[in-house]
């Protein structure tokens, strides 16, 4: 049985597979760095490791270069071949700028059905900016929303604030009021003197382009 997963080793492991599907072989370990926002090989190195213990990943023959993903099933759902879902890519989230749409209004977006909950409507949006980096949330990358107005400390949500200023940030309820936290040590919380939760971010896709 593979073990729990962390974010930053789901991370290494979705480019793993969506690496080896495109090529046919492993990336380096500068590779899935530069890839998944690790500044040292050693980090990616460590978390390779976990994901060997845990049961995922499997090195060939001692060959680091050659690692094989063993669990079909999550093969399968990272490589998109299990059961997926089109949903409608509604366009672009930018901290503190209005939701742009896409300039296309019927363009869909395929994520994989485990991601959503089946219950709630959910959409599609493109991330613009760093403000949730330290989370995994780079620029480019593609959130997946459920439509939901009831959050707990902690989540990601699209929230409308003020004058209609879309942000993507984690919510908390501190003292009372509304706090948006960014995920990115650079940047300041937002203090909204009014806030609509429009979802909850469910799920990540990254497109990786080489």
């Amino acid at each position: 049985m593979a073990g729990v997963l962390y974010k930053k080793e789901r991370e290494v492991l979705e480019f793993l597979v969506q690496f080896q599907k495109q090529y046919g072989y492993s990336p380096t370990l500068s590779e899935i760095a530069k890839a998944t926002g690790h500044r040292s090989n050693s980090t990616v190195h460590t978390i390779i490791r976990s994901l060997v213990e845990k049961g995922y990943v499997q090195k060939v023959d001692g060959n680091s270069r050659v690692l094989k993903v063993i669990d079909q099933k999550i093969s399968a759902t990272m490589s998109g071949t299990s059961s997926s879902i089109e949903l409608p890519l509604m366009g672009f989230i930018a901290a503190g700028r209005p939701l742009e749409p896409h300039t296309d209004p019927n363009a869909t977006f395929q994520v994989s059905a485990s991601m959503l909950s089946g219950e709630k409507t959910a959409y599609v949006l493109q991330v613009k900016g760093e403000s949730m980096i330290e989370d995994g949330i780079f620029d480019g990358d593609y959130v997946v929303i459920e439509k939901e107005r009831e959050v707990k400390n902690g989540d990601i949500v699209v929230a409308l604030v003020d004058d209609n200023l879309a942000t993507l940030k984690k919510f908390y309820r501190e003292d009372g009021r509304v706090v948006l936290r960014p995920a990115n040590s650079t940047m300041q919380p937002i203090y909204p003197t009014r806030v609509l939760i429009q979802g909850k971010c469910v799920g990540l896709v990254r497109k990786f382009n080489h």
